[in-house]
């Protein structure tokens, strides 16, 4: 980080820590000392704090807002409303720029995975499976309550754009490559095509960052959801893509997949949303797995190459470019996007 950056960054620390110190007093909280948290690329601020007799959660975010159209706030009413196991909210100041919520501990979902039995894992995985299903049933409840997740979309220009920030930091800034100009043609227009056609399917709420990061074990083994505030519009397959394939070390088990997706279409069939043929699904599903992957080369390619962060993304990009090309070669489509990764990965 640029002393230029660490400047801003120390004075938006002490400045939240300061607002926060202000909001407690004017609570009338005087016990339980205040921990700093760090969670994972967040531009908030994140403490546990004393709260009547018990613990919370306390978000700072870097201006005040109006806690009307507030994301977060939203799309936790949204969820809430929806019986969707979010956090509650304990308390808000919009002019301090700041959220009092539940506190569900320390517990994430993949930290579980290295302490309990494979039995167990499996059982976690099908209620996070479970619980995209039930995101989904809450999708006309988006419209009706006019939330902000009904008003956005991933919309064609939305996929594009993301397909162009893994173009420009993938082969930018990580490798310093300069491409031909008809190797470029070639590859935009592939991508090109899987924006357009994921765009075309019919869409239903999403979560948008649904994976084992963003989902705790709360302290009565409850399976709850956070980091939903950039929920929006898209296909059916995304969460479920995400929950599968985000930050996996090697190659998924195409058997293992198949299983996956069939029990999430049997958990859409229970809460009562429309079929969808499984194999219409595998092929949304690969499609899928192809765009998000990108996108997320696209960050972890630019989380290490420009901001430095090459400890904690750059083991994700190999893998997550197999991931891309077992996609692509199972769809047996974008053969230049196939020749590229290949030419590129070990």
């Amino acid at each position: 980080m640029s002393s230029a950056k660490q400047v801003i960054s120390n004075a938006f620390e002490s400045s939240a820590a300061d607002r926060l110190a202000r909001f407690i007093t004017q609570q009338g909280i005087t016990s339980g000392e205040v921990v700093p948290l760090t969670p994972d690329a967040s531009t908030r601020k994140y403490y546990r704090i004393g709260w009547k007799k018990r613990t919370a959660i306390a978000a700072v975010y870097a201006e005040p807002f109006d806690p009307e159209f507030h994301p977060y706030l939203d799309v936790t009413r949204l969820f809430l409303e929806s019986d969707l196991p979010v956090p509650e909210i304990y308390a808000v100041d919009g002019a301090a720029g700041i959220i009092v919520q539940e506190d569900l501990g320390d517990q994430q979902l993949f930290q579980v995975y290295g302490s309990e039995t494979e039995e167990k894992c499996d059982e976690y995985k099908e209620q996070a499976i479970a619980l995209i299903a039930n995101i989904q049933k809450a999708t006309q409840k988006a419209y009706d309550m006019h939330s902000i997740a009904s008003k956005l979309a991933f919309d064609e220009a939305k996929l594009s754009w993301e397909l162009d920030f893994f173009f420009e930091h993938y082969f930018g800034s990580l490798r310093a490559e300069k491409l031909r100009h008809a190797e470029t043609a070639e590859l935009k227009a592939e991508l090109n095509d899987v924006a357009a056609e994921l765009a075309a399917v019919p869409r239903v709420l999403c979560h948008r960052d649904y994976h084992a990061a963003n989902l705790m074990i709360d302290k009565k083994k409850r399976m709850r959801i956070v980091d939903h505030q950039d929920a929006r519009m898209g296909p059916a397959s995304y969460d479920l893509v995400s929950f599968l394939l985000d930050r996996q070390p090697c190659l998924p088990s195409l058997a293992e997949l198949r299983a996956y997706r069939l029990y999430f279409l049997e958990e859409r069939r229970l809460q009562g949303l429309s079929a969808i043929d499984p194999d219409d699904f595998a092929q949304e599903f690969r499609l899928m797995t192809i765009q998000r992957g990108l996108k997320a080369t696209g960050t972890f390619s630019c989380q290490t190459a420009v901001f430095g962060r090459a400890a904690a993304y750059e083991r994700f990009i190999q893998p997550t470019l197999q991931i891309v090309l077992q996609a692509a070669e199972w769809l047996d489509r974008f053969p230049t996007l196939r020749r590229m990764i290949k030419e590129r990965i070990d």
